[in-house]
C-alpha cells in the first residue's frame, strides 16, 4: 500500500514534508517495546507507536521500516525530527488510538507484520 493513502486512511498530519510518501508500505506493526519492535517486526513496513523520542527513529532504522506514525495525536522531539530528515524517514502523526489505527489500515488491506514467534 502506498505511504499517502496510508496517511489519508490515517488521518495523519505528516511532520518531515521533505521526505517521500511515494513509496510501498508492504506491511504494519504496533508497538511501544522497541525491544519488541527489534524482536518481533518485519522490514518494509510502517511502525505505529506512542513514543516519539529520538530512540523510535533509530530502531526504526535497524528494523528497516519505512515510515513512523505517532498515535494520539503525539508530536515527536525536535531531535526525532532531525533524525528522521537526515535518515529519509517520514513520520506522521494520526489522532487515532493504536488499536483503532491498527484496525482501520488492517481493514483497508494492510497486512500485520508482526511475527508469529512468541516468547
Amino acid at each position: 500500500m502506498n505511504l499517502k493513502k496510508i496517511i489519508e486512511l490515517a488521518n495523519g498530519h505528516l511532520l518531515t514534508p521533505q521526505t517521500n510518501i511515494n513509496i510501498e508500505i508492504n506491511g504494519g506493526y504496533g508497538a511501544d517495546l522497541m525491544s519488541d519492535v527489534l524482536a518481533f517486526s518485519q522490514p518494509n513496513s510502517v511502525l505505529l507507536t506512542g513514543l516519539t523520542n529520538p530512540q523510535v527513529v533509530r530502531t526504526a532504522q535497524m528494523a528497516e521500516f519505512h515510515a513512523i506514525i505517532f498515535v494520539r495525536g503525539k508530536q515527536p522531539q525536535a531531535e526525532t525530527l532531525l533524525i528522521a530528515a537526515q535518515e529519509n524517514i517520514p513520520l506522521i502523526s494520526s489522532p487515532f488510538g493504536m488499536f483503532e489505527l491498527s484496525g482501520r489500515l488492517h481493514q483497508a488491506g494492510l497486512p500485520s507484520f508482526e511475527s508469529n514467534e512468541s516468547n
